[in-house]
């Protein structure tokens, strides 16, 4: 079987062949397999996985293999093709359904490029161009084009393809795609190396308006945080992240950094000036008592955009777990006699009448 299955015609293909190329770190190996067919993937042991067209998982590596196809767009939105994957399909006509010329090269076995639309050229001199006028048909691809510029620093759109990408926002397709797949692209752009561009040939090409409305005209600058901790960092208001959060269906942990960002950054940065109430409501919102992790995040998050002593903020919080009440008061009266305590304790912490409990 093992035999048989070596002399599938396959060819690397996608993004495993660009990293290489570019001596970036490879994730995933995707193959392409020419000349095949469906039943006799089956037979050498590949197991299905495609729901839209034909892709498989190695027997023994699980690394996906596709069979060569074509695509003919019959509907609106990023699933609205008919996929033609026969085994008279060649190798070239698979690579140019593909988004972009640096996506769209191929290598045999024995290390040998297939580069009919010189996806190399364009590698080299930092070019993101698209291989067809058929780009326009998935307008999935003007998100992912974005994030390519985000995590490929040194990479520019070219004006051509930045038309063909206003031309699909102009159209009204971007708002058929999944929010999970919008989001998808943005959370990768959020953990490559230059957030901002992601959001940049947005604003280039119209592609801001239909998910991502609230950061049209917005200068967005991003730490070094990760994604989670960019996020929070997009220059919109409280209710605005919340709006934006809940359309592209972000996750819970995206959602709560961002708020407690907007809500506490500066309570955190003023902790020894601001009142002991919003310091107590920030401590109680980030749930100290039951874990550190949010207020660790947020912490470090503030530090990043103001100098503060986040070290003599730690020690309040350690004397601060400490606090107790008489194990007399109970039910709905123990919660704000507690609070109670708690401001009254950090009023004379900070005054320097209350030592350490800790």
């Amino acid at each position: 079987m093992k035999n048989q299955i070596k002399k599938l015609n396959t060819f690397l293909v996608g993004g495993a062949v660009r990293d290489g190329l570019l001596d970036r770190s490879v994730q995933d190996r995707d193959w392409v397999v020419v000349g095949s067919s469906v039943a006799e993937m089956r037979k050498l042991g590949f197991k299905s996985v495609g729901r839209d067209f034909p892709v498989f998982l190695h027997p023994d590596t699980k690394e996906e293999y596709a069979l060569a196809r074509t695509e003919r767009k019959r509907g609106s939105g990023h699933r609205g093709f008919v996929v033609d994957a026969n085994p008279d399909v060649t190798l070239e006509e698979d690579l140019s359904r593909r988004d972009l010329t640096i996506n769209a090269i191929a290598q045999s076995p024995d290390g040998e490029l297939v580069d009919p639309f010189m996806g190399v050229t364009d590698l080299e001199r930092g070019k993101l161009r698209h291989v067809s006028e058929a780009f326009v048909e998935d307008p999935l691809r003007v998100f992912r084009v974005a994030r390519f510029a985000a995590q490929l620093p040194d990479f520019e759109v070219v004006g051509e393809t930045n038309d063909l990408m206003a031309r699909v926002c102009a159209s009204g397709e971007l708002v058929t795609l999944a929010a999970e797949r919008v989001w998808q692209e943005m959370h990768k752009a959020l953990a490559a190396e230059r957030p901002q561009q992601f959001f940049n040939v947005l604003e280039a090409c119209g592609g801001l308006h239909d998910w991502m409305v609230e950061l049209e005209d917005r200068d967005t600058r991003f730490t070094q945080g990760d994604a989670i901790d960019r996020f929070a960092e997009l220059p919109i208001s409280e209710s605005q992240i919340l709006t934006l959060a809940r359309r592209l269906k972000a996750p819970v942990g995206f959602r709560r950094t961002a708020l407690h960002h907007r809500k506490y950054a500066a309570v955190l940065a003023e902790w020894t000036s601001c009142s002991a109430d919003d310091l107590v409501n920030c401590l109680t919102d980030l749930r100290v008592v039951h874990q550190l992790d949010d207020l660790e995040r947020l912490l470090a998050l503030t530090l990043r955009h103001r100098d503060y002593d986040a070290e003599g903020l730690r020690a309040l919080v350690r004397s601060f777990l400490g606090v107790t009440i008489e194990e007399s008061v109970s039910g709905s009266e123990y919660g704000n006699a507690l609070r109670a305590a708690r401001v009254t304790w950090l009023n004379e912490y900070r005054s320097g009448k209350n030592p350490a409990l800790n």
